[in-house]
């Protein structure tokens, strides 16, 4: 059963790691150990799609380059201009997920070593902040859980002593 657990977190790392994290911190497992296994689910996901897209990317590319070097100035152009493969890399787990980040890194041609490499350090940056922020939260929330609770006995005692 645990190892079911497991391969559920890292299966959704794959996918999203949005939905991994919370995922594993609703089995009731540790954080850290959730962090590290949806982080590398995700870098799997993406180490797959570098390797199987790298040759239908070059393939496509040569196939239909652009005749017109001027006509690509659109609003991705800009954005890749400015922030770049660190860009990119650091923000795709966080917004598009491991998996589109690493095809649109392929599209915009970054070089398969350094596009794994930056996705990488954002998957592994995002596990950490996501995870530490889920379970503070559900800290709190436990913590508020049981402060009610606590609250609600010292009332009905405070009542029951007045009644006396």
């Amino acid at each position: 059963m645990e190892v079911m657990k497991w391969l559920t977190v890292f299966g959704l790392g794959v996918v999203e790691l949005w939905l991994a994290i919370p995922a594993g911190l609703a089995l009731q497992l540790n954080p850290i150990a959730v962090a590290i296994t949806a982080g590398s689910g995700a870098i799997l996901g993406a180490v797959a799609v570098v390797l199987l897209s790298e040759r239908v990317r070059n393939w496509l590319v040569r196939r239909h380059q652009s005749k017109n070097k001027e006509q690509q100035h659109g609003s991705i152009n800009r954005i890749w201009h400015l922030f770049g493969i660190i860009g990119l890399g650091l923000l795709a787990p966080l917004l598009t997920g491991a998996l589109l980040g690493a095809v649109l890194g392929l599209t915009l041609g970054v070089p398969a070593k350094r596009l794994l490499l930056w996705i990488s350090l954002g998957v592994a940056l995002w596990s950490a902040v996501l995870t530490s922020g889920a379970a503070t939260l559900l800290l709190g929330v436990e913590i508020n859980i049981i402060f009610l609770v606590a609250y609600s006995s010292l009332t009905r005692f405070t009542k029951s002593v007045r009644l006396a």
